[in-house]
């Protein structure tokens, strides 16, 4: 038998004229998103690094001498430097895409890999050997595969593959609301 959910207290919707357009909002929410960016090339993320960091010195010092004509130069040439950098270290990093899980979905997935007992006794509430994987790829918004994420996570250095899992673990807690001023 489905609930019906009960209309709200007429008081409560007379208090608050913006109610309706408020519970479109809520139900209009999409799912937190990430792209996690990776970049093999050192010398395009060193060449952004300096880039940025040479526009940011241009920035300060035409601001700082706002009629000097060369200092003004230099800070659109800077402004050039980094638009081109940037440009190169996108065309040379591949950016992968994740959506946090329906709350159900993700509590499902729980249950579905249960921690060894090894893990159980580190407090692990899933065995995230044979749950990454799947959360990974169900989390994707690119059309990376279970096969995929298992490559992933079995050929990438240590730190890249629990950056990959956290990443994914951290987005089905993230929370994008605060209490307000009230």
């Amino acid at each position: 038998m489905a609930t019906r959910n009960p209309a709200p207290p007429a008081e409560a919707v007379s208090a608050d004229p913006h109610w309706e357009a408020k519970l479109a909002k809520l139900r209009a929410r999409t799912r937190p998103t990430v792209t996690l960016t990776i970049c093999d090339d050192e010398d395009l993320k060193q060449a952004a690094a300096t880039a940025r960091f040479m526009e940011q010195q241009a920035k300060a010092a035409a601001e700082a001498s706002p009629e000097n004509e060369v200092l003004q130069a230099a800070q659109e040439e800077a402004t050039v430097r980094l638009v081109e950098a940037q440009a190169a270290l996108e065309e040379g990093s591949v950016p992968l895409r994740f959506q946090a899980l329906p709350r159900n979905a993700f509590r499902e997935l729980v249950a579905a890999h249960p921690p060894t007992e090894e893990q159980a006794q580190d407090r692990w509430d899933y065995n995230i050997d044979t749950m990454g994987p799947v959360l990974v790829a169900a989390a994707s918004l690119d059309p990376l595969t279970e096969e995929d994420a298992a490559q992933f996570l079995s050929d990438w250095s240590k730190a890249e593959a629990e950056r990959l899992l956290d990443v994914v673990l951290r987005l089905q807690q993230t929370e994008r609301m605060d209490l307000g001023k009230g």
